[in-house]
């Protein structure tokens, strides 16, 4: 069974730093595509960033381009998202996602 589990979440004031994980298990790591969505409260998911297998190849949304990025260790089966100059805008749950499964989220917050 695939899983996925994020951690690294947690309240920061603006123009901070999180890293965020995403453990993986039940499946071949280094086989998949991978991403990080984030959800606002009342709304859908909204893409954010993404990973190819290999770990060569990432998109970002505007919104976090140059302020965000990700990376894979096909080692550790592990991803993460380095969040760095974090905004207030930056607050919701974030997700991991691969081959359509989805962790359980982890919350960010940005406030002062």
């Amino acid at each position: 069974e695939m899983q996925l589990v994020e951690s690294g979440g947690g309240s920061v004031q603006p123009g901070g730093s999180l890293r965020l994980s995403c453990a993986c298990s039940g499946f071949t790591f280094g086989d998949y595509d991978l991403a990080w969505v984030r959800q606002y409260p009342g709304k859908g998911p909204d893409w954010i960033s993404y990973i190819n297998s290999v770990g060569d190849s990432t998109t970002y949304a505007d919104s976090v381009k140059g302020r965000f990025a990700i990376t894979k260790d096909n080692v550790r089966n592990t991803m993460y998202l380095q969040m760095n100059d974090l905004k207030p805008e930056d607050t919701a749950v974030y997700y991991c996602n691969a081959n359509g499964v989805w962790g359980q989220g982890t919350q960010v917050t940005v406030s002062p």
